[in-house]
């Protein structure tokens, strides 16, 4: 049976870790057993990334269908991401976090308003994880994988928080707490 999990859940702690058992490349450090703090936090944005595709079906559904463009855009580009990190970690040897069977709703989805701050929810949670990536990166790909992703969800959450009537639109800084 699938465990719903929250889906503002995804991405939006960032676990500690001393670093000790990494590697140069983030990957584990020889018979560690562990996963490197880079890998981990590439398992935690796949996680988000897989809430945000699951979450987009819901942001699509509650669209009208002449306004369901932004949506899709953005479930297809959440979706090559994730394909894109499931590949980078089988390169690092890692197995990919798999999606949960489904996930809870942080509130109903009734409306295009509703939709829309549920997208800016699935944007700020992808760019949350995206951020503890690029902390946790050390192999420069890493890096620059992280501020592209991060700087694409900033720019899809600008247009939905717009949307939602939500100000302000942008954030100063993506990913990291306003306050």
């Amino acid at each position: 049976m699938a465990e719903d999990r929250p889906v503002a859940a995804a991405g939006t702690s960032a676990p500690g870790s001393s670093g000790a058992d990494r590697g140069a490349s983030g990957s584990p450090a020889a018979g560690s057993g562990a996963p490197g703090p880079e890998v981990a936090a590439l398992q935690q944005a796949l996680a988000a990334e897989h809430v945000a595709v699951w979450g987009y079906g819901t942001v699509g559904a509650a669209l009208a269908a002449g306004a369901r463009t932004p949506a899709t855009t953005a479930e297809q580009a959440h979706r090559t991401v994730r394909d894109q990190l499931t590949a980078l970690l089988v390169d690092r040897g890692a197995q990919p976090v798999q999606p949960s069977g489904g996930y809870t709703l942080p509130f109903p989805v009734l409306s295009a308003v509703d939709a829309a701050r549920l997208a800016v929810t699935l944007e700020e949670g992808t760019a949350r994880a995206w951020a503890w990536v690029l902390d946790q990166a050390t192999a420069r790909p890493t890096r620059v994988l992280a501020v592209s992703v991060l700087g694409d969800a900033e720019v899809r959450a600008v247009g939905f928080r717009a949307l939602a009537g939500t100000t302000p639109v942008t954030s100063a800084f993506p990913g990291l707490p306003s306050t």
